[in-house]
């Protein structure tokens, strides 16, 4: 049997057959709108493709020269719109031709000819089609100068702007003079430029907000401190001592032209800016608070009380002093603050402090039983201004009291010897020689203090003795003891002092008394004796050097014949005192005062022409040994 084979069919791809079918329509589709659009184009040659606006102006198959003329007449905004600008009630009107705005038709019509045309195959037909449906709406070409706008908004700021002024206050003698400030307002052009434009673009009229910045000064106000000025200069200022009793000094007036020479005007700052300030200027006033101060400020000063023997209790001689200062740095607080609040009259500011002892004290708060030291003194052929002295002198000293553990000063409590006090001229020892000096006999009291304190066992912690032996220091009841050499102190304020120590827990007080008929001066300590005595010895005059002669010298103010003695004469010598102080049987201190007198020449002057004045002295029994 025979077979015959067929070969199997051939299996076909298609996908070149169905490229070259889309590539054929494809083509085929190109073509078409190749020629619809080339047709198209042919068709509107030299005419603005249907469908396009410019600024919302159909100009639908115009040529470019009837396009241009029916944009003329139809788009008159640069020379027919209208742009306002408004400031409160001022305003400015103008077109944007004005502002340098102007309509360019060339470019729009260029621009409008484009659409449909020279964008390519795709370009061209879609702006073809956007045109036929009539959405094609070109802006209109504008040509716009800035500096014509810059221009003319500069012209409105020249109307608009106004300079910011500042508040002034000034002082001008006794006239004060205050301007308010300014609120500055200034056109910010570059801003108002940007709406400008933004309105412009729009092709409409409108208003266009100008944009104003406010510049505020740092014051705008100076009336309040002015007002605070003038009121401080209304009146004069015066100063005077609060609750001012008779006999108090002040007041003290500061007139207007000085009050006014005080015065600071400052600027400081106020929160975001700054504000004047009125103010005194202190450093003007302390110097004359500092000057007041010396005539205000004085020292505590305790009651004095004389013991009264009978009853054993103090009576009030003298009320006590309440120390007080001026306050200067007080006192200048004080004043500016009140001259601010318009004050005319104020205090000054003092600082008080009250004595240990006041008028209230006891005997017994201070502890003081009866007397526990008394020693007299005698100054018998002392003139009448040596007598005044000793009394001047020793009633500084009657009721003073001297607390537990305090040193007394003795100059301290003397104080000024002047005339003015109650002070004469007598004879004193200065300088080597013995010449006429106020306070001559304060010694006589300074001597009898020293002694009392000497015999009442208080320490003695200075003490000074006279140059030469004086006569009135050795003088007793009846007569003269040469053993009382060496118990005299002199004091000279305020070079040479005398001070003892209450070195008792007990206070002190002292009694001085002049009796002048006796030519007598009792000083009395009253206090609480706590046991103590004292023994004591003298050498006695030694090593005694005999006065040298009398010097006769001419003095030319005296009248010839007249002859005066102006020093006496006394012999030299050495004196040494001993004590010893005592309690319970026991040696509390003991100290010695040695004391060296220098021989002392007597010296009479006479008047020029005076013959043999030696004989004349003896006469009148003056320089004798």
């Amino acid at each position: 049997m025979t077979s015959t084979s067929y070969p199997l069919p051939r299996r076909i791809n298609p996908i070149p057959q169905i490229l070259a079918a889309l590539l054929g329509g494809l083509l085929l589709f190109l073509l078409t709108i190749g020629a619809v659009t080339g047709a198209y184009q042919l068709w509107y040659s030299g005419r603005i493709l249907p469908g396009v606006s410019v600024a919302g102006v159909d100009i639908s198959g115009l040529t470019p020269e009837a396009a241009a003329l029916k944009l003329n007449q139809t788009l008159t905004y640069p020379y027919a719109g209208r742009i306002l600008f408004r400031d409160s009630d001022q305003a400015w009107l103008a077109t944007p031709a004005q502002l340098g705005m102007v309509f360019d038709v060339g470019d729009s019509l260029q621009a409008a000819y484009r659409v449909g045309r020279g964008s390519g195959l795709f370009g061209s037909f879609a702006a073809q089609v956007d045109a036929w449906q009539g959405i094609v709406n070109l802006p209109p070409v504008i040509l716009f100068d800035g500096r014509v706008a810059y221009s003319y908004l500069q012209a409105i700021a020249a109307q608009i702007d106004t300079p910011v002024v500042e508040a002034s206050l000034t002082i001008q003698g006794t006239q004060v003079d205050d301007t308010p400030g300014q609120v500055g307002r200034l056109l910010n052009v570059d801003a108002t430029m940007v709406n400008l434009l933004a309105q412009l673009q729009s092709f409409q009229d409108g208003e266009v907000p100008l944009v104003i910045e406010a510049q505020a000064p740092q014051i705008l106000d100076a009336s309040a401190p002015a007002a605070i000025a003038r009121q401080m200069l209304s009146a004069p200022l015066t100063l005077s001592l609060p609750d001012m009793q008779a006999g108090d000094p002040g007041p003290w007036v500061v007139d207007v032209q000085t009050l006014a020479d005080m015065l600071l005007v400052e600027r400081v700052p106020s929160g975001s800016g700054e504000q004047y300030q009125i103010s005194l200027n202190a450093t003007a006033l302390q110097p004359f608070l500092e000057r007041l101060a010396a005539s205000l400020d004085r020292d505590p000063e305790n009651a004095r009380f004389i013991f009264n023997d009978e009853t054993r209790q103090l009576d009030l001689d003298q009320s006590a002093v309440i120390g007080r200062t001026l306050d200067v740095a007080g006192s200048l607080a004080a004043i500016q603050q009140k001259t601010l609040q318009g004050e005319h009259n104020i205090p000054l500011t003092l600082t008080y402090t009250p004595p240990a002892v006041g008028n209230d004290a006891t005997a017994a708060s201070l502890g003081i039983t009866g007397l526990v030291s008394e020693q007299a003194t005698y100054f018998r052929g002392s003139s009448a201004e040596r007598i005044q002295n000793i009394q001047a002198a020793s009633a500084r000293f009657h009721g003073l009291m001297v607390a537990p553990g305090e040193t007394f000063s003795m100059a301290d409590a003397l104080g000024d010897i002047s005339l003015e006090n109650g002070f004469q001229e007598a004879w004193i020892i200065s300088n080597g020689r013995t010449i006429k000096g106020v306070g001559g006999g304060v010694c006589q009291v300074s001597t009898t203090l020293f002694r009392t304190a000497f015999f009442g066992g208080y320490p003695i912690v200075e003490r000074h003795a006279h140059a030469y032996r004086v006569s009135y220091y050795e003088q007793i009841a009846n007569g003269y003891n040469p053993n009382l050499a060496g118990l005299d102190a002199t004091v000279f304020v305020p070079l040479v002092d005398f001070r003892f120590t209450n070195d008792t827990p007990y206070w002190l007080l002292m009694e001085t008394y002049v009796n002048v008929a006796a030519r007598r001066i009792t000083w009395k300590f009253y206090s609480t004796s706590d046991g103590r005595s004292v023994t004591w010895n003298t050498s006695g005059p030694r090593d005694e050097v005999p006065a040298p002669e009398p010097l006769f010298q001419e003095n030319s103010d005296f009248e010839p014949g007249e002859i005066k003695q102006v020093d006496w004469s006394a012999d030299g010598a050495n004196v040494t005192v001993t004590r010893t102080v005592w309690r319970g049987g026991q040696v509390l201190y003991s100290d010695t005062f040695a004391t060296h007198y220098k021989a002392w020449q007597a010296i009479c002057e006479y008047g020029p022409g005076t013959e043999n004045p030696q004989s004349l002295a003896k006469e009148k029994g003056l320089c004798q040994r």
